[in-house]
């Protein structure tokens, strides 16, 4: 199958913005005391910086969702295809259970098992390969109403303990749950709302096959129609979000609050903006410099060995980092959910810095970025296709 540039092209800018993340998430002085989008505690620039890669896991899901369709429509059996899916979101769902937990939390007890991003992709080709058989307008109008009917949940008015809501809580919210000797299972990326955005990638992926002036069109025209649906319906300030904003103590905060959407689950809100920002992208990534093209290009191609390559290389500096703030092996902590920083023990380093530390992982993780594509073009090993 002939390789979609733009996909690519954009698919690696947030695989890019995605480590800036994880490096702050990790080893900022503040990432395991605060939340950096608390407009009371985190400063107009910490927001940003956590607020920019929020496009990144939508997106990430979305063009999944898009890629499956292309897929499709390339090798036109459906057969096939379902078994790929499958299999493929059944071995992704253990990747994060195992590879991917372990790189997060370096604990070898698994304490914490946290189900996120890419479970969600998992999850979802499940069900899209069940689907298959639906038309692809089908498939993404049962997306759009995942997304922008899935905040209703919270106002149906259910008792705590009721089994619906116990049964449903798993599917639509960040839930926690207790299992085993102190040990804990954290929904963290619920697989409804996320199945509502893999959905409407795929059925958006015939966008991608049209003429590049009609393409280019109509993702602009998306773009900035979901754009203004999200400042329309935030300005109301009654639907679309677990959190209303406020004015506050300035308009820079009072901006900050109207764009502080809830990610956990991704809301009618956080979806519209982040999907409409890509969009946009999409419109001009085969416009942007050629160089640009070349390097993000990169990292599109092999997202899932970035993906799991990029958080030991992070987490393997953030060890580094308490060696070299003077903390002792003897007390790290792995079994916490702190990434191996010890409670109570001030550790970590300031913003400037985790901007330095993201750049250079990023360019360390280039060269085997570049030398993974090139031997996943030229080799068709059965393996490469869960990779």
């Amino acid at each position: 199958m002939k390789r979609i540039h733009s996909i690519d092209i954009v698919r690696g800018i947030v695989m890019i913005i995605m480590a800036l993340d994880h490096v702050r998430d990790l080893m900022h002085e503040t990432s395991i005391t605060q939340i950096p989008t608390e407009l009371n505690t985190a400063s107009p620039q910490l927001f940003f910086t956590r607020w920019i890669t929020h496009l990144c896991a939508p997106i990430f899901v979305f063009l999944a969702g898009s890629s499956v369709h292309l897929s499709l429509k390339n090798k036109n059996d459906i057969k096939s295809t379902k078994e790929l899916l499958l299999m493929r979101g059944f071995w992704l769902l253990i990747l994060e259970l195992t590879i991917v937990n372990f790189a997060i939390f370096f604990d070898i007890g698994f304490h914490t098992l946290i189900i996120e991003v890419i479970a969600s992709i998992g999850f979802g080709f499940i069900i899209l390969g069940l689907l298959l058989k639906l038309s692809s307008r089908t498939i993404g109008y049962i997306g759009l109403a995942i997304i922008f009917c899935h905040n209703l949940l919270p106002i149906i008015p259910l008792a705590e303990s009721s089994v619906i809501r116990t049964i449903l809580a798993p599917l639509f919210s960040p839930t926690i749950i207790p299992f085993l000797p102190e040990r804990v299972f954290i929904i963290g990326y619920p697989p409804i709302p996320w199945l509502g955005i893999i959905f409407l990638g795929y059925a958006c992926g015939h966008f991608f096959t049209l003429p590049d002036h009609k393409k280019t069109k109509l993702f602009l025209r998306v773009g900035v129609g979901a754009l203004l649906l999200f400042i329309t319906i935030r300005f109301i300030n009654i639907y679309g979000d677990n959190e209303q904003w406020t004015t506050q103590k300035n308009g820079l905060y009072t901006f900050l609050s109207f764009m502080n959407v809830s990610k956990y689950p991704p809301s009618l809100l956080f979806c519209l903006v982040t999907l409409g920002i890509m969009f946009l992208m999409l419109a001009v990534a085969e416009k942007v410099h050629k160089g640009i093209q070349k390097f993000t290009i990169v990292y599109g191609k092999v997202p899932l060995f970035y993906f799991v390559l990029h958080f030991y290389f992070i987490h393997i500096l953030t060890l580094v980092m308490l060696l070299l703030q003077g903390i002792p092996w003897s007390e790290f902590e792995f079994s916490n959910g702190t990434f191996g920083r010890p409670k109570g023990i001030e550790t970590g380093i300031p913003l400037w810095t985790i901007y330095a530390i993201w750049i250079f992982v990023v360019l360390v993780l280039y060269k085997p970025c570049l030398w993974f594509g090139n031997y996943k073009a030229t080799h068709n090993k059965w393996w490469l296709k869960y990779i």
